[in-house]
């Protein structure tokens, strides 16, 4: 293994080994807290242009599984590319176990010519990340010096959509999907439950599509740099389909609506964030994967919060008062994570079959 150096903006530098594709590179360092699911993690589009650093010391044990697919999605991750510019973790496990598993981590990282580093203090890292936030940082290999980068100050929207219209499905609700980088158990989710989906470009305009309900994706970087797919939206709100927003996509909602969006010291990355569903006791778990949250405090007339974060009160979902509108900040679809609030779907496409028989 070859010796990488990982520094951050502050100046403080840590030297590990390298388990990946062996060359410098740069983005937003971040934290994630789950214990499993690497597979899903480096392939969510969320992390496009972030260094992510797993918590969790061991990683690696299970390999990486098949690339089966079904229905036109593959099964396992989600999206067809490793996401993120780089992989850091306390130890790297080259010995791996699994029934599915079909390579090393290693390899796979290899293959896609992305970073690993391994052999740090990612406690002492965390702990640095927790006190200072997230942080610019860069992976220097073999002396191979180059600058920061950060990645939202970029369309990084663009980079992780699709490029044209795609089909799946043949099922009896039409779903308009606007992928600003969907994760596909997003689509896989919405396939077992009678769909055809037709997934665009975040930058499409769908406004004159024949659609049943219209589902606006998780995705990459500063909400507030979309602004044709707001455009778009903001337009859609007053249509009668019903509208629900994942992530990226609640966020997307709540700028159309005339709210507005900050950035998180921290951000939200793990599977184990608690949330409490408005007006009741009700907490749920959630996985998440954002940094950026809508200053509920500026939602318009007639929207509130549907979930708040348990720990730091920000907003965890909005939606419209009288209307069949509504947004999840944390990823019901899990993939991976707990699966506890994958009935928003089901809340979902009931108000499309309410829609659906209302306008025969």
């Amino acid at each position: 293994m070859s010796d990488l150096k990982l520094i951050l903006e502050d100046g403080s530098t840590f030297v590990g080994k390298s388990f990946g594709y062996e060359k410098s590179t740069a983005g937003e360092l971040v934290f994630n807290t789950a214990m499993t699911g690497y597979p899903e993690s480096l392939t969510d589009p969320s992390y496009k242009g972030q260094i992510l650093l797993a918590t969790y010391p061991l990683i690696g044990n299970y390999g990486i599984p098949h690339q089966e697919n079904h229905q036109g999605v593959l099964k396992h991750f989600e999206s067809s590319n490793i996401q993120v510019q780089a992989f850091i973790t306390s130890n790297y496990s080259e010995s791996y176990s699994h029934w599915n598993a079909e390579y090393s981590l290693s390899q796979w990282l290899k293959k896609n010519e992305i970073p690993g580093l391994t052999g740090i203090d990612t406690r002492a890292l965390t702990k640095k990340l927790r006190d200072q936030g997230s942080m610019l940082a860069k992976i220097i290999y073999n002396n191979q010096d180059i600058d920061f980068y950060n990645p939202n100050k970029e369309d990084l929207v663009s980079q992780v959509s699709c490029k044209k219209i795609q089909t799946y499905g043949n099922g009896k609700y039409r779903i308009l999907l606007i992928d600003c980088g969907v994760k596909l158990n997003i689509i896989r989710c919405l396939l077992k439950r009678d769909t055809t989906i037709i997934r665009v470009p975040y930058d499409y305009n769908f406004l004159n599509e024949n659609y049943d309900g219209l589902f606006i994706s998780n995705g990459p970087g500063n909400p507030e740099l979309n602004h044709k797919t707001i455009s778009y939206i903001q337009k859609a709100l007053h249509k009668k389909q019903p509208i629900f927003g994942i992530c990226l996509g609640n966020q997307l909602i709540a700028l159309a609506a005339g709210a507005k969006t900050y950035k998180l010291k921290y951000g939200h990355r793990s599977h184990n964030q608690p949330v409490i569903q408005c007006g009741t006791k009700r907490c749920y778990i959630t996985s998440q994967n954002h940094g950026y949250a809508i200053d509920h405090s500026k939602l318009p007339k007639n929207w509130e919060p549907l979930f708040l974060n348990a720990n730091d009160q920000s907003c965890e979902g909005i939606q419209y008062k009288s209307g069949n509108i509504f947004a999840s900040q944390f990823h019901p679809e899990a993939s991976s994570g707990p699966t506890d609030t994958e009935f928003l779907f089901d809340l979902f496409l009931e108000k499309v079959e309410q829609y659906q028989n209302t306008s025969k």
